[in-house]
């Protein structure tokens, strides 16, 4: 089961920098893996445990390309022109949400349990993440990956009860139109829906700690996506212009 999991190992901030950094650097896997190899063990001793971390970061920031080639590509160049450390969050959140869907899927029960409890805990995230998957073998420990992530991340912070934190909701402004759009392309891409009202595309569970500005009049616009009014005055918006050239990482 712990391949359809993919999302094995706490992940840092400051990795996640260091791969986008170096993959708008050089298409070499090997120069990339090698550098992370450097960063990595500065915190993770084991090989073993060190080879897992990169190949995740790999997945997110090199591989990825192979099976999402334009949302990848334009992720490149969003990262490239950007020194803003929100904005690299947004494209790194993005990136992990399009590559691993476990973690997506992990975004989504923390942005439902958002919506009605300020705080949460790994054991509230750990039982919706069983109602909804199953009984896998390795999923409570891959839960509390993305719950360590995302705390480095700052998406979700600590309170002053032992191990319960809170969830950063509508905390991250994007600098750039560009970037909402890309975000909002990956987010439909990775949810597989064909077509769904403007205003529920915003309201993504997963896209809980974000904040758009975006209008749906830019969409009309986006070569990401097409609009159209229904009845009842609902904007449905489909992404499109985003193959997939290969089955998406997991």
């Amino acid at each position: 089961m712990e391949k359809h999991i993919g999302f094995r190992r706490n992940i840092y901030l400051a990795w996640m920098d260091a791969v986008a950094a170096y993959r708008t650097e050089t298409d070499d896997l090997e120069t990339i893996r090698t550098r992370l190899d450097v960063l990595v063990e500065q915190q993770v001793k084991s090989l073993e445990n060190r080879q897992v971390a990169i190949k995740i970061l790999l997945t997110i920031w090199a591989t990825s390309g192979e099976t999402y080639p334009q949302l990848h590509q334009q992720a490149l160049a969003l990262y490239r022109k950007t020194e803003n450390q929100t904005d690299r969050l947004w494209l790194h959140y993005g990136m992990t949400m399009l590559t691993y869907d476990f973690f997506r899927q992990g975004l989504v029960v923390i942005g439902q349990l958002s919506r009605f409890c300020d705080t949460l805990t790994p054991k509230d995230v750990k039982k919706r993440m069983i109602a909804e998957l199953g009984e896998l073998g390795a999923l409570e420990k891959a839960t509390e990956r993305i719950l360590f992530s995302l705390r480095d991340w700052g998406v979700l912070t600590e309170t002053d009860q032992p191990a319960t934190y809170a969830p950063q909701r509508r905390a991250f402004t994007a600098s750039s139109l560009a970037i909402e759009e890309w975000l909002l392309a990956v987010a439909a891409t990775a949810h597989s829906a064909e077509a769904m009202p403007f205003s529920d595309l915003l309201r993504l569970p997963e896209l809980f700690p974000l904040k758009f500005t975006i209008s749906v009049d830019h969409l009309r616009r986006s070569r990401w996506f097409e609009v159209h009014r229904q009845g009842m005055g609902w904007d449905m918006v489909n992404v499109v212009n985003v193959p997939v050239l290969s089955p998406a990482f997991f």
